[in-house]
């Protein structure tokens, strides 16, 4: 693995670790405050929100500046963000405390794009697999370590330590990031991004322009989505299903950690180079309805264990191929822009699925938001089959050439 990708794989796991530990805490400090299942999930979009305004933002800026800056100052801000979670004692706060997060996570898109300039084309999927094990493995780390520190007692929590373990690993991601970080974006690339200057309005107009990245976009909507709903009730299902606390919904959201990494570390290279990685996205798709479906009926721990297992595969094989292929439609100068953009609609759905769920989990009960989830797959899956056919057709004329 070249020297550059590693660095910057460290600098988003060690982020991503700190991003973990909050995650299996939120649901139930939440509660500890008066919020209803509904206003839990509003909590828990409240950081798609503000990723959807900043990724585009910070996207088309590290096209401008470079990827380095941007990655610097907002890893500074999770820091910040965590450290006031740490003290945070009404609700409000929660709420304030996660739009900082949201904010600042927008550099996922600049993540993508530095993996884009340090890769060619034939091992894009492969690089952003590996990003996606480095997300994966952060997964793992941190729920299980904020579980273990938030306790297994929904009624007996504490905020502080998690939140200020989760503000220690960011400061480690920013330091990493400060004194290893190379600028992947070369300086003629930076001036023709300086000059081809369309408006934030005018980049999401003409990327959902182009129908092959808004066939890809539309699909890394509903399959957001619909996992979206899944890890915002998850925690509130569990309880409701098995009694689980923090610390048991920790440790199963650290195994599907488990899962992306094999899928996306391991994996996801060799199966796109085989299959293809329009293939490898209609699997995926398959795969995440199945999963849904599943947990929709599960009514035991080992059934839902698996059902999860079926959804982190799932993602495992859909989101990279997706990624990759949007940034291989996208040009030179406007990988982070574009990956910006698919972000933004990334954050929609993240946005848009939790409080879906929500009031699916209210109105139907705990298994309504894997049964409406697992339904909206059935689009995904039909919109993959023309990302596959779309491949097909352009083989062939390959082939006639």
């Amino acid at each position: 693995m070249k020297t550059p990708m590693l660095i910057m794989l460290l600098v988003v796991f060690t982020d991503l670790v700190g991003f973990g530990v909050v995650i299996p805490l939120l649901p139930f400090y939440g509660e500890h405050f008066g919020a209803s299942p509904l206003t839990v999930t509003i909590l828990l979009c409240t950081f798609s929100g503000c990723q959807l305004v900043a990724a585009p933002l910070w996207g088309r800026l590290s096209d401008r500046i470079g990827r380095r800056p941007i990655v610097l100052i907002s890893t500074a801000t999770s820091v910040a963000a965590y450290a006031w979670l740490a003290s945070s004692d009404a609700l409000w706060m929660l709420f304030a405390t996660r739009a900082l997060q949201g904010v600042s996570a927008g550099n996922i898109s600049v993540a993508q794009a530095y993996i884009a300039d340090i890769t060619t084309p034939e091992n894009r999927a492969k690089g952003m697999g590996l990003m996606g094990a480095a997300l994966g493995l952060g997964f793992i780390v941190g729920p299980a370590i904020g579980g273990q520190l938030a306790g297994g007692d929904p009624n007996a929590l504490t905020v502080a330590l998690p939140a200020y373990a989760a503000a220690g690993f960011s400061a480690l991601a920013l330091v990493l990031a400060i004194v290893m970080l190379k600028e992947s974006l070369p300086v003629e690339r930076r001036a023709e991004a300086r000059r081809h200057r369309p408006g934030r309005i005018a980049q999401i107009r003409e990327a959902l322009g182009r129908p092959d990245l808004r066939r890809l976009m539309v699909l890394f909507f509903t399959t957001t989505f619909a996992f979206a709903g899944m890890e915002s009730t998850f925690a509130l299902w569990a309880l409701a299903r098995f009694d689980w606390g923090p610390r048991q919904v920790g440790e199963l959201f650290a195994m599907v950690g488990v899962v992306l990494v094999l899928i996306q570390g391991g994996l996801i290279g060799r199966l796109t180079k085989r299959f293809g990685e329009a293939r490898m996205l209609r699997a995926g798709t398959i795969t995440i309805g199945v999963g849904l479906a599943l947990l929709a009926a599960a009514l035991t721990p080992a059934v839902g264990i698996a059902a999860c297992c079926l959804l982190s595969l799932g993602m495992g094989m859909a989101q990279p191929s997706t990624t990759s292929l949007i940034s291989r439609e996208a040009s030179a100068i406007e990988q982070g822009g574009i990956l910006g953009v698919n972000q933004s609609v990334g954050s929609l759905a993240r946005m848009l699925g939790p409080p879906v769920a929500g009031i699916a989990f209210t109105l139907g009960g705990p298994s309504a938001p894997y049964v409406v989830g697992a339904a909206l797959m059935l689009i995904s899956a039909w919109l993959a089959g023309e990302v596959v056919r779309r491949h097909r057709r352009a083989d062939v004329g390959a082939l006639a050439l």
